[in-house]
């Protein structure tokens, strides 16, 4: 995995050294509205970001750092299976609402469908208007489709 270079933040490839500052970024409950769950101690992150780059070589995870700030504001996954890759993100509360996540998904998108990939997933609860927007910019298309209560968006090249 390569280091995502845009103007406004740098997605580095997820390491277990980014749990502690992590931890902090997505500490607030409000995070978990649409996915469910609760905030994860440092220790928590660090041993799932173990298990994730111990995984296969389709799950792909990046943290979101803020070249303004050097610091970490979230992270956008991708889980590619053949043509297929289902994307996700998430910037925490003190960063949302100045176009990191779209800055993030759009660069995430814009990296896989370089690399061949050819259909985009990402899977959005209907009351995320923020996400859905996200979805939108990254050229992502509201689709009929629901799968376990949410929306599924989709690009397809």
């Amino acid at each position: 995995m390569d280091i995502i270079e845009t103007p406004l933040l740098t997605l580095v490839p997820l390491r277990p050294e980014h749990a502690d500052e992590m931890a902090e970024v997505l500490s607030d409950p409000a995070l978990h509205t649409f996915t469910g769950g609760a905030p994860l101690t440092a220790p928590e992150l660090r041993a799932r970001y173990e298990r994730l780059v111990a995984g296969p070589p389709g799950w792909r995870n990046w943290v979101i750092r803020v070249r303004a700030e050097d610091r970490l504001a979230g992270y956008v996954q991708a889980t590619i299976d053949d043509r297929t890759a289902e994307v996700a993100w998430v910037v925490g509360t003190p960063w949302q609402g100045r176009g990191l996540a779209t800055a993030a998904a759009k660069a995430l998108v814009e990296r896989l469908m370089d690399e061949g990939i050819g259909t985009v997933v990402a899977h959005i609860h209907p009351s995320h208007a923020a996400s859905a927007g996200v979805a939108a910019a990254a050229g992502l298309r509201r689709t009929d489709r629901w799968q376990d209560g949410e929306v599924r968006w989709e690009r397809t090249t």
